[in-house]
């Protein structure tokens, strides 16, 4: 296939009225939706009232599509078609599909001419052609004054006429002179006599060739005749190798059709596998956003338990401040300070998600816990340190005196700690 062929079929069809746009890359590889669409298109305008078969699914169909296509074209039209060509479907098929348009173009276009001929015949009836009529006027001219010299001369012949009449009179009326006669008479038989022995041997020499010629035929007769016999013989003997010939096409058949259907199974295969890791992205994307909204969720819940823990311990320690001065004005010892760590006591660490990798939101979740484990440690330190202070009160309260004189018992009056 070449660019001028496709190119010239492109801009064919589009003269003959074809409805679909065909563009050059429509044939870089095999269509033979378009081309049996084209090929229908070409039969129903060269013959309307063909009845082509127009099912190509199978592959019988194309065949048989195919082979009426080209039957049609060789009776009708005279066009011999490549039917494998045209069964490829690609720049070959284009090719063979360039001979019936360029039939139907050619005769648009002699159709075209003669319409425009007959047009400037009819224009031409109410025209007038100055030039035409200048060189008919010349001729006109040239034949006048022909008639007028051959009109003189004939006149002076005519003036000789009576000198010429006694002339020829006299030569008539002369005697004949029997001897010259005589001469001119066997010249004349002579000659001819050669003419006919001049023929005779042309005649001789034409039985001579047709004799040759009959003999070259007969023996041309012999030999087609070997030939035919020599061909009857080899046509009735089967080659030695057609058994194998045949047994290897049947494996090649079998070869084909496994091939054609593992071809199938491996592109259905190749289907389900694309399938497969799609709904798997599919529902590994949901997950993540699931996870992370959990995330999400779970760290709003965790500032939330802050805030609100963050705000007893102001409580507490207004409570406190209270009830330690309470305390030094009734001469008490103060009571230990209570901590975040008593109200966090069932509060469980939690450290990694459920998420098959780390994030950095886990980790920085992971970073708030651990901060949280370090205060909750440092709170049951000074728990410690206050309660050993609490042993040790009434042993050294003894020997030491208080700011508020002697403090009475702390249950006594457990009712004005708040």
């Amino acid at each position: 296939m070449s660019f001028r062929d496709l190119r010239n079929f492109t801009e064919m069809m589009r003269a003959l009225g074809y409805p679909r746009l065909i563009s050059m890359e429509n044939f870089r590889t095999p269509n033979f939706t378009l081309v049996a669409e084209i090929l229908i298109w070409l039969v129903k305008r060269y013959e309307p009232q063909m009845d082509i078969p127009t099912d190509v699914d199978t592959e019988s169909d194309r065949v048989f599509f195919i082979k009426a296509v080209a039957q049609f074209m060789a009776t009708k039209a005279h066009i011999k078609l490549n039917t494998k060509h045209l069964y490829q479907a690609d720049g070959y098929a284009v090719k063979e599909m360039l001979k019936i348009t360029s039939v139907l173009y050619s005769a648009m276009k002699t159709k075209e001419m003669a319409l425009g001929d007959r047009v400037e015949e009819d224009n031409s009836k109410f025209k007038f052609d100055l030039g035409s009529r200048v060189t008919d006027l010349k001729a006109a001219r040239l034949l006048a004054s022909e008639i007028t010299s051959k009109g003189a001369s004939l006149y002076d012949l005519l003036g000789k006429e009576v000198d010429l009449r006694e002339m020829r009179t006299a030569a008539i009326a002369r005697p004949l002179e029997i001897n010259e006669t005589e001469k001119a008479l066997k010249a004349a038989t002579k000659e001819v006599l050669e003419n006919v022995e001049k023929t005779k041997d042309m005649l001789n020499n034409v039985v001579s060739d047709e004799a040759s010629l009959e003999a070259k035929i007969e023996k041309k007769k012999q030999e087609l005749e070997r030939n035919q016999k020599r061909l009857q013989t080899l046509q009735s003997v089967r080659p030695a190798f057609m058994d194998e010939y045949e047994k290897i096409e049947e494996e090649l058949q079998k070869q084909y059709e496994t091939y054609v259907q593992k071809f199938r199974n491996l592109s259905f295969l190749e289907s389900q596998l694309e399938e497969y890791h799609r709904v798997e992205q599919d529902r590994f994307e949901e997950m993540e956003n699931t996870l992370r909204l959990m995330q999400h969720k779970l760290r709003e819940e965790e500032r939330n338990l802050m805030s609100s823990l963050k705000d007893e311990d102001s409580d507490m320690d207004v409570l406190e401040d209270e009830g330690s001065d309470s305390d030094m004005d009734e001469g008490r010892p103060p009571k230990p300070r209570p901590t975040r760590n008593t109200t966090m006591a069932g509060r469980a660490r939690f450290i990694g998600n459920m998420q098959g990798g780390d994030s950095d939101e886990m980790e920085d979740s992971e970073i708030d816990v651990d901060e949280d484990d370090e205060e909750d440690e440092e709170g049951e330190e000074e728990n410690k340190d206050l309660e050993e202070d609490s042993l040790e009160g009434p042993v050294s309260k003894a020997t030491r005196p208080s700011r508020g004189g002697v403090r009475p018992p702390l249950l006594e009056e457990s009712d004005n700690d708040f």
